[in-house]
């Protein structure tokens, strides 16, 4: 049985993290009021079959019943269900970014107070349960699908005896990714975009590679993240654990770090592993390279 509690601020990715669990198999119930969660609770853990996997979304929106919510996680942990309490939390910059993009209310605002009163409240009246949390994920810089291979890794299946080896790419300026187990930083490498030709061309890019594949530092560097997790990843299948996520770090996450995480991958692939190559800020830093003018 898996029981998940999620909650969080207001705008930080609960309604989309709830639609991953549900195609993760699980049974969501969202606004959950907190007196109910411990009659829920003991609905789905005294022997009813259909729960096996459940999300209950919680949060300020129930905030009449939201004082009882640290009372009911108490009483789940002393009834010794076992339970999850993931807690998604944001930059306030960027939640209220979030609001002004998308012009929804917050669910405190009827207490009066700018958008960023009204987070700076809901931090407050969270804090306490922010304590209980199992797992904290920092959506500031996360889209959508990151939310969504997050959540994969937390509680996806994997029935195979193998580890599932995530190979992602990132920008360090936009943060590095805090759910990493490995990170490597790729800036001491030769820079593409100090070439002029090569600036609006991605690390998946012929011209690109070629560039990089010139320098012996580029390919020494290849071979020695493959030769590290060549190692590193059986010995996370012998400990048990089932995925492996480690990130590549260059400035913009667009050149460098990109071809990296995509040459790695191919080898690991071609002897056997279980790898996904992710890009976290590939489709943004591309952006700016896409021709505005109509065609």
């Amino acid at each position: 049985m898996k029981f998940v509690i999620l909650t969080g601020l207001s705008g930080a990715g609960k309604t989309t993290a709830l639609k991953v669990l549900e195609n993760l198999g699980f049974f969501c119930v969202d606004n959950l009021p907190s007196v109910l969660l411990t009659k829920f609770a003991d609905l789905c853990f005294q022997g009813n079959p259909e729960f096996n996997k459940v999300a209950v979304g919680i949060d300020s929106r129930g905030r009449s019943y939201f004082h009882e919510l640290e009372a009911a996680l108490d009483y789940i942990d002393k009834s010794n269900y076992p339970m999850d309490v993931l807690f998604l939390q944001c930059d306030k910059d960027v939640l209220v970014n979030r609001y002004n993009f998308t012009r929804q209310a917050h669910p405190l605002k009827d207490e009066g107070g700018t958008i960023l009163e009204c987070i700076e409240k809901e931090i407050k009246i969270l804090e306490p349960i922010k304590k209980h949390a199992s797992f904290m994920i920092d959506t500031s810089k996360m889209q959508i699908k990151n939310i969504k291979l997050a959540l994969e890794r937390l509680y996806g299946e994997n029935k195979k005896a193998v580890v599932k080896t995530y190979v992602s790419s990132f920008g360090f300026k936009r943060g590095i990714p805090v759910d990493a187990d490995f990170m490597f930083d790729a800036r001491f490498l030769p820079n593409p975009y100090n070439v002029q030709e090569l600036r609006s061309h991605s690390g998946l890019e012929k011209d690109v590679k070629e560039y990089l594949f010139g320098f012996e530092s580029f390919n020494n560097t290849i071979e020695h993240i493959y030769q590290q997790l060549k190692y590193v990843i059986p010995q996370y299948a012998s400990s048990g654990k089932q995925e492996l996520f480690y990130a590549i770090g260059c400035t913009g996450g667009f050149h460098r770090s990109v071809a990296l995480a995509d040459e790695v991958s191919k080898k690991l692939k071609k002897d056997g592993f279980e790898v996904v190559c992710e890009h976290r800020d590939y489709d943004i830093e591309g952006e700016k390279w896409k021709d505005p003018t109509p065609n």
